[in-house]
């Protein structure tokens, strides 16, 4: 069955329409948000140049022992991206990336996921071949490490940095089932170009996500704050399995081996209100009334040279990571996906963002665990249900106290 694709034209061009006598303000407020950029760029590959860490790094055991520095905080509301190190032992990490892989074989994935090639749309650009994003969601180690002490207190000290103000319970997560990549060495089938997820053109459109960014849409920069959460959680996603139906502090995902620039991983721009210059260029008098930059619904919105360049210019790979280290963004930051994997190894993750408790997730919860107790896809992502009779998947019993717990059950 095709995927409808709502016009989204008319409600563009009458958006467009209730700002043109702001275009002068919108104008000046877009050069403001560019000389922005521009300035996190230059300090971006000034940093890189000189070999510091461009993205912000701590240990595990100082958000344990409660002795992050004031520096790391403030540096991850500037960049929007964190990596932390060591949140699982890196011989248990090994263990799960082992574990997949038999789960991976011994139910036959890759025969299976020809039959159903076509449902995923979302890496529908992507060449045939070889999976290397595998679209199963209840192994055992993907809800062992979800439900895992460590990683539930990371995720609460990141929930932290938000200006909050009862919006969600920062202390309190819930599950949000995503997939695990495994990329083989040499593979160049998986590079994804520059985007931010969780919603394209209903970030102009939507009511909700105009709350969300109304300093912008008025033109006062300087307000913007990508970390208040204040109206977070009345946006309105248009329904796709290209789309996150809840809501995201972070994105994040968890290495399972060794992998680092060469190796076709992660790339991020690391600039934590890159948002506010995106959705300011799409209202420039050089854009089509009906146009916001090429965003396309049901799609995730491409940040490119064409629209972007400024932004595009503080691209920047990860720096190496290790078995049991995780790396958190923003979920309007821009990322990518190397185009090569040129490393001699697998480059694996297991997908864990930040869904911290709130009313909005709480809803998704109630469909998510029927999927996980019958083993069909989550509910956010294509139906391809690989799991409904694999043997050795995650049930009930697998779960712990607090995986009940975030699990809605």
């Amino acid at each position: 069955m095709s995927e409808a694709i709502p016009d989204v034209a008319p409600a563009i061009a009458a958006f467009k329409r209730r700002l043109a006598e702001e275009a002068g303000t919108l104008r000046r407020a877009f050069e403001q948000a560019r000389d922005h950029v521009r300035r996190e760029v230059d300090a971006i590959q000034a940093a890189a140049a000189a070999g510091r860490p461009v993205i912000p790094e701590v240990d595990y055991r100082s958000i344990q022992d409660e002795g992050v520095p004031a520096s790391f905080e403030a540096a991850v509301r500037r960049r929007g991206c964190a990596i932390v190190r060591g949140i699982f032992p890196r011989e248990r990490a090994g263990e799960w990336f082992a574990e997949l892989g038999a789960y991976l074989d011994a139910n036959r994935y890759e025969e299976r996921e020809k039959q159903k090639r076509g449902l995923d749309r979302y890496f529908a650009t992507l060449p045939s071949g070889r999976p290397q994003i595998f679209g199963i969601y209840w192994s055992k180690p993907q809800v062992h490490a979800r439900q895992d002490e460590r990683l539930t207190r990371t995720r609460a000290f990141l929930d932290r940095l938000w200006r909050n103000d009862g919006v969600f319970d920062a202390a309190r997560q819930c599950t949000y089932a995503d997939r695990v990549r495994r990329r083989e060495p040499g593979d160049k089938s998986l590079g994804l170009s520059p985007h931010i997820d969780g919603g394209s053109v209903e970030r102009w459109i939507d009511p909700g996500f105009q709350q969300v960014y109304r300093s912008v849409f008025s033109g006062d920069f300087d307000a913007y704050d990508p970390f208040d959460a204040t109206h977070r959680l009345t946006t309105k996603e248009i329904p796709s399995p290209a789309v996150c139906s809840v809501f995201r502090t972070y994105q994040g995902w968890t290495a399972l081996t060794r992998q680092g620039p060469r190796d076709g991983t992660l790339r991020l721009i690391p600039i934590a209100n890159g948002m506010a210059y995106v959705l300011l260029r799409a209202l420039q008098n050089d854009i089509a009334e009906d146009d916001l930059c090429g965003a396309q619904p049901c799609r995730a919105l491409g940040v490119s040279a064409a629209w972007h360049p400024d932004l595009m210019a503080g691209l920047v790979s990860i720096p190496e990571v290790q078995p049991g280290d995780a790396v958190f963004w923003h979920t309007d930051v821009a990322h990518a996906v190397g185009d090569e994997h040129g490393g001699n190894e697998y480059a694996s993750v297991i997908y864990i963002g930040s869904a911290p408790d709130c009313a909005k997730n709480r809803a998704y919860l109630v469909r998510q665990k029927d999927a996980f107790l019958s083993g069909r896809s989550a509910p956010d992502f294509a139906a391809e249900d690989y799991e409904v009779d694999f043997a050795g998947r995650a049930t009930i019993k697998d779960l712990t106290d607090l995986g009940r717990s975030q699990m809605g059950l």
